[in-house]
């Protein structure tokens, strides 16, 4: 059965392609877009848009307005205490929100908390969390993901929101074991579950109706976006892009595809592309086979910026796999790539992280070139 957001995506798409008013401008960042992105804040329809997505080449970065997170209207006071089962069944009692840790792999939660305008109870962060507000905040985490007991302890959190993605999970009993109420917020990060995250977030902090407003912001800037794009996607499927979400790491010498179900296909579908490594039946997220890559004949790789980089750029990742060339992408020297902690992030700030793709697939001069 197709979820409620696919129908969404599909009935924009519709719309915008059989003829649509102009779309209102998304209500996201108000900030400047940056130097190294100045058309990030633009309309597609109002930039330079490539005559044919599939045969484009190059590389290009897709980028957001800025790096702040905008707090929701919505100031209701915490309603405490308040009991919630969280993601793991712990049936979790939290009576103080004064300092709260939330930290993920990707930096959602904490973007989300902030959103909910809870941002000045936040006492430590992963690292991931990156956007603006957080540069002073002490990182937590070890080795990129890893918890630092220690660390977090010496914060003397009163809340924890954190998920699977980050332990291990030795750690987080501990963390309960010091009287610490640990809540474990849904690990499933797409398009689709952004309200659930939100929910989930609001409700642990007591909060509801501030997740209630977030939600209605965030749902309402998503179907602009949609809007916007719709009119610039080709009527006819055989000339949409066929994209692959590749996740790489150079050093470690790791090469996945992400496949249905696993984010990167929503997203690819947001922007009117067609998910190749779904076509082909590849699900979740799996170590890469050049077997997969060759039969998916992607036209655009998608990519994380740190991952491309790690292979030494377009041409270092057609020298580390072969069979890259093998494929339109490889020989048109097309990837998009976006920075690690918004390329997959969703939550409050989904609705950027679509058109900052879109920007990039259909507008590429629009942002930074990849190399």
């Amino acid at each position: 059965m197709r979820s409620a957001f696919s129908l969404l995506i599909t009935a924009v798409l519709a719309l915008g392609l059989v003829g649509c008013a102009a779309p209102a401008a998304t209500s996201g960042g108000e900030g400047s877009a940056s130097g190294s992105c100045p058309s990030a804040s633009a309309q597609l329809a109002d930039l330079d848009l490539v005559e044919d997505v599939r045969t484009e080449t190059g590389g290009s970065t897709a980028c957001l307005p800025d790096h702040a997170i905008d707090a929701v209207a919505d100031d209701t006071a915490p309603s405490l205490p308040v009991t919630v089962t969280d993601a793991e069944g712990h049936e979790v009692e939290v009576t103080d929100v004064d300092r709260i840790l939330a930290i993920d792999i990707s930096g959602t939660i904490a973007s989300t908390v902030f959103a909910l305008g809870m941002g000045e109870n936040v006492v430590g962060r992963d690292s991931s969390t990156t956007f603006d507000g957080t540069e002073d905040l002490p990182v937590v985490t070890k080795t990129g993901h890893s918890l630092n007991p220690e660390a977090i302890l010496e914060l003397a959190p009163t809340v924890i929101l954190t998920d699977t993605t980050i332990g291990p999970k030795e750690v987080r009993q501990q963390l309960r074991d010091a009287g610490i109420p640990v809540v474990i917020i849904s690990d499933e990060l797409r398009l689709e579950t952004t309200d659930q995250l939100i929910t989930e977030v609001a409700t642990a902090l007591g909060i509801p109706s501030r997740g209630d407003a977030l939600i209605a912001q965030v749902d309402e800037q998503l179907e602009a976006a949609l809007a916007e794009i719709a009119p610039v996607v080709p009527a006819d499927e055989a000339d949409r892009a066929r994209m692959l979400f590749l996740y790489v790491r150079g050093s470690a010498n790791v090469y996945y595809i992400f496949g249905k179900d696993s984010g990167a296909d929503a997203l690819i579908e947001a922007v009117g592309g067609i998910d190749v490594a779904s076509e082909i039946g590849w699900e979740g997220n799996k170590p890469m086979t050049a077997e997969a890559l060759v039969a998916a004949q992607p036209d655009v790789l998608v990519m994380m910026t740190d991952g491309l980089e790690s292979v030494g750029g377009i041409d270092g990742l057609i020298e580390r796999v072969p069979a890259v060339a093998e494929t339109p992408a490889g020989a048109n020297r097309r990837v998009i790539d976006m920075a690690d902690g918004e390329i997959l992030s969703f939550g409050p700030r989904s609705p950027e992280i679509v058109r900052a793709i879109a920007r990039a697939l259909y507008a590429p001069a629009s942002g930074e070139t990849a190399e």
